[in-house]
């Protein structure tokens, strides 16, 4: 009989057991969508790895692997961990990298042994993106650059995206299900590249309205990315209602009083409209949102809602507490209304960028009548706050965030713009010295939500790799193993010139990176880190040529880093032709505004052989979009707008240094500047840029036959050329 008591506690013991392995290891489903995974980026010989699954760890996910004797085993908590194991493996051994620019493998015959090795995060949350980021890279991307992306994000770790697409397609039913015509909602959508903004009510109308066409694809396109990211064991963050409503709804409500926003200079017609947080209106449109959203894609249980990004608070009789109280209630109680386990996830950008605005007591109001469990801050400018404002940390000038969960963030780029910049021993080790602090609070996550992607690479593998580590890494060490996985070798000269940048553009943190001419200024050498150790640093980065330049990222970075020499020595060239100008040397004028022109159109050259730095690709991503030439062509002009004239007023923001751009768009819009200067006529400018968003097409370049090697040559001939003095 004991022996039997004996047997039934142990088998009920392993049940419970069982039961909560279960709950926390990934299903059979998601260990094949790791495979997957892991077989559209090394093909074939993915059907090689053994994986399988184990348990979380208080919650994070874990990871090991182990090479022996030809093969190699990875099991993870989640299809995420899974193929981030596998990229760990992968890099450990030097194997290869996988990047936006491409990737690099070097895939044996048999796999090389490894030690057993078990790793798990420190963070619950891995977040990724930006809201912006869907207008500055994102807005017309189909389904096959999502595939890779989504891919991106499972072997660096990322299990927490915001998913964004299809917002207005939702929204638009809602507003018919209220009663508004087409021609209403029409005037309350942007074009698609501006979204962003009119998700967040800065503006409205803006190169609108949106096609039923465009709805139908992007619908289609959020449900294979939010597949992808369930099957591998991410958590996406979904849209949901911050209050702006078009500005019509008060046909059908006339007893709704609308508060108008104002952001960037946009005139009052293109400016959004947000309802009162104590109207039911609010409340019955927050329901009606996540209903919908959830009847179309599924539950979802994170939702993203800013009301005030980068904006004034409305006026109103109550004082300022009191109603951003009553908004932050609105807010939940909507959220809630629509879905009892939401949590509302909210951007913390607008707490360093406007602390003028949101004082302590501010934003204490707007949270205090929520759940500290029905909330997620993303406290997402760490790097701002220590690099650029020279302010106290968000996370403890607002307390921890009074018990609400939140988490740590970066944004290292605006705008998508290519220059190189960031603080390296920065993002290396600052996460781990707010672990260690004591007034930390609820820190659940860490990530990066850069407005732009496809740039700075180097930021984003450490970013990603610091997720599961447990202190910040030996950054030499770390950047001759980045060379080596990403490069296939590091030799002496990589090694200086990783110094030296590191010494120059990454040692420093540059808001907006940008030359003068990017922005038509003859003036101004613009913002970029043009210290001597930035020239020297690429010259001793192209001396690898000879050993790696069969590597396809090897030269990526190569042709990009030498654009940056180039681009700085064109700036050069035009403030001299500029101060000859002054000092009425015509002769030496031109010579100099020539000399600018020639190095831009090589920089060009050059970056027409650069797997992501081209205008081409970007148009062609607008324009794939569209039933008819007429839509094909708006999206074009859409995408070339945005990376260039923006609004106006927001003109130049994103300073991209591509192919198709310079030549196009940059080089003659500063040879017009030269032009006025020569013949002291007025040309009209701002006419010219307007005419050249509205065209389609791209012009044609050959590229050069050796791209690298024309590269160094450019470079050394630029770094040794005697600039004019000026008389």
């Amino acid at each position: 009989m004991r022996d039997r008591r004996l047997i039934c506690c142990l088998s009920a013991w392993l049940c419970l057991i069982g039961t909560l392995y279960a709950q926390q290891a990934p299903s059979p489903g998601s260990i094949e969508s790791a495979r997957a995974a892991l077989w559209r980026i090394i093909g074939p010989k993915a059907n090689t790895l053994r994986l399988g699954g184990l348990p979380a760890t208080n919650g994070c996910d874990t990871f090991e692997y182990q090479g022996s004797g030809g093969n190699v085993t990875v099991r993870g908590s989640s299809g995420v961990a899974i193929c981030r194991g596998f990229y760990e493996y992968l890099r450990s051994h030097h194997l290869g990298m996988v990047s936006w620019a491409g990737k690099r493998l070097s895939l044996p015959a048999n796999w090389p042994d490894s030690k057993l090795t078990r790793v798990t995060t420190p963070f619950e949350k891995r977040f990724y993106l930006n809201v912006v980021t869907y207008g500055y890279t994102m807005p017309f991307w189909d389904w096959a650059r999502w595939e890779k992306e989504i891919d991106w994000m499972a072997v660096h770790g990322i299990n927490m995206p915001l998913a964004l697409v299809g917002t207005e397609a939702i929204g638009t039913r809602v507003w018919k299900h209220l009663g508004l015509t087409q021609s209403e909602i029409d005037e309350f959508y942007t074009g698609p590249a501006y979204l962003p903004w009119q998700r967040m009510g800065n503006i409205t109308k803006h190169e609108g309205p949106l096609s039923h066409s465009w709805h139908a694809d992007q619908v289609a396109l959020q449900h294979k990315i939010l597949r992808r990211m369930r099957d591998l064991g991410m958590t996406p963050i979904t849209p949901g209602f911050a209050g702006f409503v078009p500005k019509a709804i008060n046909r059908l409500y006339p007893d709704v009083k609308l508060s108008q926003t104002s952001w960037g200079g946009f005139p009052k017609d293109k400016q959004a409209h947000i309802l009162q947080p104590d109207h039911p209106l609010f409340l019955k449109v927050g329901k009606m949102v996540l209903a919908e959203w959830q009847k179309e894609f599924g539950t979802s249980n994170y939702w993203l809602v800013d009301s005030f990004n980068e904006m004034d608070l409305p006026k109103s009789t109550v004082s300022q507490s009191e109603l951003l109280a009553r908004y932050g209630q609105a807010t939940y109680e909507s959220l809630k209304a629509g879905n009892p386990n939401a949590t509302w996830v909210i951007q913390g950008w607008m707490l360093g960028y406007g602390r003028e605005t949101w004082d302590n007591g501010n934003f204490k109001a707007l949270l205090s009548r929520v759940p500290n469990d029905k909330m997620l801050v993303l406290d997402e400018a760490c790097d701002y706050n220590a690099n650029f404002w020279h302010t106290d940390m968000n996370w403890k000038h607002f307390e921890a965030f009074y018990g609400k969960p939140w988490v740590y963030a970066t944004i290292p780029n605006m705008g998508g713009k290519t220059g190189y910049t960031g603080v390296l021993e920065f993002y290396a080790h600052h996460i781990f010295e707010v672990e260690g602090d004591k007034a930390r609070g609820r820190l659940v996550g860490y990530g990066t939500d850069p407005e732009g992607i496809e740039n700075n690479e180097i930021l984003y593998e450490l970013i990603t790799d610091n997720a599961w580590l447990t202190k910040g890494p030996n950054l030499k060490v770390w950047i001759s193993d980045y060379a080596k996985s990403r490069y296939g070798g590091c030799p002496p000269a990589m090694e200086e010139a990783w110094d030296l940048l590191r010494l120059s553009c990454y040692g420093t943190f540059t808001d907006h990176p940008h030359y003068g001419w990017q922005h038509g200024d003859s003036t101004s050498p613009g913002t970029m880190n043009q210290d001597p150790k930035v020239a020297q640093g690429v010259r001793k980065f192209l001396d690898c040529a000879p050993e790696l330049s069969g590597s396809p990222l090897y030269q990526a970075d190569a042709l990009e880093q030498a654009a940056m020499v180039l681009g700085a020595k064109a700036g050069d060239w035009f403030q001299i032709g500029y101060q000859a100008h002054l000092k009425h040397n015509g002769d030496l004028r031109d010579k100099a505004a020539a000399r600018g022109l020639e190095l831009l159109l090589a920089v060009d050259r050059l970056l027409e052989s650069h797997p992501t730095h081209r205008l081409q690709r970007w148009v062609e991503f607008a324009s794939s979009h569209g039933t008819d030439a007429a839509e094909k062509a708006k999206y074009a002009s859409d995408a070339r707008r945005i990376v260039t004239l923006w609004g106006p007023p927001i003109n130049d923001y994103s300073c991209r240094i591509w192919s198709g751009l310079i030549r196009d768009y940059y080089a003659p819009r500063m040879k017009m500047v030269f032009e006025q200067l020569r013949t002291g006529k007025n040309i009209s400018i701002p006419a010219w840029e307007e005419s050249w968003v509205r065209k389609s097409s791209v012009s044609k370049i050959e590229p050069y036959a050796n791209p690298v090697a024309e590269a160094k040559k450019l470079v050394e001939a630029a770094c040794n050329e005697t600039l004019p003095e000026v008389h």
